[in-house]
């Protein structure tokens, strides 16, 4: 966003006090929105300082470093009496726009909500949890138990696929950004706080059942899974001659019409239909003889160049898209960093230049900018200073005491 326009969030203090996914990638997300995001950790680091990818240059978390950029970034002993007592001092300060939280502290009884409510009543607490009964869980094992790894593969298998992408984490990040600014609306018209337990495993079985795929379970029993292929209309993926493949699909009759003309099948798919006794412009139709489609389709795909099938695809409307290694992507950004306008290069301290992303969100049209992280603990003094009011005396006790590094 242009730094000539003010963001939406200017002013809001968070205090973030989490790790791994699901905190930080909320954190981030309002300090996109413009909130000062005071993301506090133990000293040398958290249990994801040092989380994979790391970089070959410096041998730093390429992952911590990207869901921290845009953050303040405070060290204090967490074990000391002293070092608690600033977090929570942190986490309570006074101010209209302060006094809210984000945390995954879970079992840390000195830094529950009654805690911060001792200090602020209207405190705004919000907490990601593994699960509602509070016992532990990650996206990895939620993702077992939602079901969702049992439809997740080839069709030749009966074994759990697990997917990479940690989905859960991710939506829950969301839907702590949602309550945030929920609580910060409702606190605003009636002084009241929050006191907000977002379980992981919830995020997870509610995304599930409001698709409906549990409803289908209970009627109809296990979903057969089927590799590429989309369920219930017609999608999958195609090979060129020269191997690359692309995803095409078809969820409207205009769209279904468009693969026809690109691939010159139209009259054989109609006959093919016909002999059926089948209507491939509805979902069903298509979904029912999907394996007969694509053996239609799939010779013209392989008699054509990858450029040729992109160009016929285009030309004719087709719903598609490539399938690009990351390190493709990466590729394609150092050619040609417009390709795709949301990524940007930034230079990241202790690492160098690297990729990194605005806020989804375009804002009078415009992207959010994006940031750097900060060294573990860079703001220490500066925020314990400007929020608590310590002076340098006091910053040196803290120090000489190992409250502070």
């Amino acid at each position: 966003m242009s730094t000539a326009l003010a963001r939406p969030l200017d002013g809001i203090r968070v205090v973030e006090f989490a790790s791994f996914v699901a905190g930080p990638s909320a954190g981030m997300a309002l300090a996109q929105l413009g909130a000062e995001v005071i993301r506090v950790d133990p000293i040398g680091g958290n249990a994801d300082f040092k989380r994979w990818p790391l970089s070959v240059r410096s041998d730093e978390s390429l992952y911590w470093n990207s869901l921290n950029r845009g953050k303040k970034s405070v060290s204090l002993n967490l074990r000391a009496d002293a070092g608690r007592d600033l977090l929570l001092a942190l986490a309570t300060a006074p101010g209209p726009d302060a006094g809210i939280v984000v945390d995954n502290a879970v079992g840390r009884s000195w830094f529950s909500y009654e805690a911060l409510a001792a200090r602020r009543a209207d405190v705004i607490a919000v907490r990601v949890e593994g699960r509602a009964d509070g016992s532990a869980a990650v996206d990895y094992t939620v993702n077992g138990g939602s079901g969702v790894a049992s439809l997740t593969g080839p069709a030749d298998t009966d074994r759990p696929v697990n997917h990479i992408l940690p989905a859960w984490d991710l939506l829950c990040g969301q839907e702590v950004v949602t309550a945030v600014l929920a609580s910060l609306r409702r606190r605003d018209r009636t002084g009241q706080g929050a006191h907000v337990q977002i379980a992981l495993s919830d995020v997870a079985m509610a995304a599930v059942a409001n698709l409906g795929w549990f409803s289908e379970a209970a009627e109809r029993g296990p979903r057969a899974r089927h590799g590429n292929h989309l369920y219930g209309s017609f999608g999958t993926d195609f090979a060129s001659s020269e191997g690359d493949r692309v995803m095409i699909v078809a969820l409207t009759p205009r769209q279904w019409s468009a693969i026809g003309a690109a691939t010159g099948t139209t009259e054989v798919l109609a006959a093919l239909e016909k002999s059926l006794g089948a209507d491939f412009n509805t979902d069903e139709g298509r979904y029912a003889h999907r394996e007969l489609i694509e053996a239609v389709l799939r010779p013209w795909f392989a008699a054509h160049t990858t450029e040729q099938v992109h160009a016929g695809l285009s030309a004719a409307g087709v719903l598609w898209g490539p399938y690009k290694t990351t390190a493709d992507v990466a590729a394609e950004f150092a050619e040609d960093p417009s390709a795709e306008p949301v990524l940007t290069a930034i230079d990241q301290p202790g690492i160098g230049e690297v990729i990194s992303a605005n806020a989804p969100a375009r804002w009078d049209s415009e992207y959010s900018g994006t940031a750097p992280a900060t060294d573990l603990g860079h703001d220490t003094d500066a925020v314990l200073s400007e929020v608590l009011g310590l002076d340098a005396p006091a910053l040196a006790r803290l120090r000489e005491d190992g409250v502070i590094a």
